[in-house]
């Protein structure tokens, strides 16, 4: 299983398969094309796929309460980079976005959590099932995000009805983001 951590750092971020912990240059190793970031997002390029809000996993709220309650796209923002922050270091479930293109999750959570409250956003990243699919989550894996989630709301500041409310809005994507 170790002998996967490096190629799978390697196919992820061109920046860690370099500086692999153990210091070999996967891209190099294996002959593959380096993946390039692009020039402006600084994302990973990923296969293509049919751009909808339905991909969501969830309908906006009505209205502009709950926006404003998480503190428009400003805060939804810091939200987000928070969330990221606390998941990639979390030792319940950091392994699960070693792989992970930390740039595109921030940005796509932002965008779920923005169009979900309803702050005017468009929701650009993959169907909830096939983005998860391949990453064999259960449930604690789920929880301790929650947990994340719910610890970055708190640190806003955000009254915890409408944590409430938001998680009550994301609990029925558990059924296609938990596979085992």
């Amino acid at each position: 299983m170790l002998g996967l951590v490096p190629i799978a750092l390697a196919l992820s971020s061109p920046a860690k398969a370099q500086n692999a912990p153990d210091g070999v240059d996967w891209f190099k190793e294996f002959g593959v094309e380096q993946p390039r970031p692009d020039p402006v997002s600084g994302e990973l390029p990923v296969k293509p796929y049919t751009v909808t809000d339905a991909n969501a996993g969830a309908t906006p709220f009505a209205g502009s309460d709950m926006a404003r309650t998480f503190g428009g796209q400003d805060g939804i923002h810091r939200l987000a980079h928070r969330l990221v922050t606390l998941i990639i270091t979390d030792p319940a479930i950091k392994d699960i976005f070693v792989a992970t293109d930390t740039r595109r999750l921030e940005r796509t959570l932002y965008e779920q959590v923005c169009y979900i409250l309803n702050a005017g956003c468009t929701y650009t990243g993959r169907e909830m099932r096939e983005a998860h699919r391949q990453l064999g989550l259960k449930t604690h894996d789920m929880n301790a995000l929650v947990e994340d989630l719910q610890r970055a709301m708190h640190e806003r500041g955000i009254p915890f009805a409408a944590q409430n409310r938001l998680l009550a809005k994301l609990a029925p994507m558990k059924r296609d983001i938990v596979t085992r």
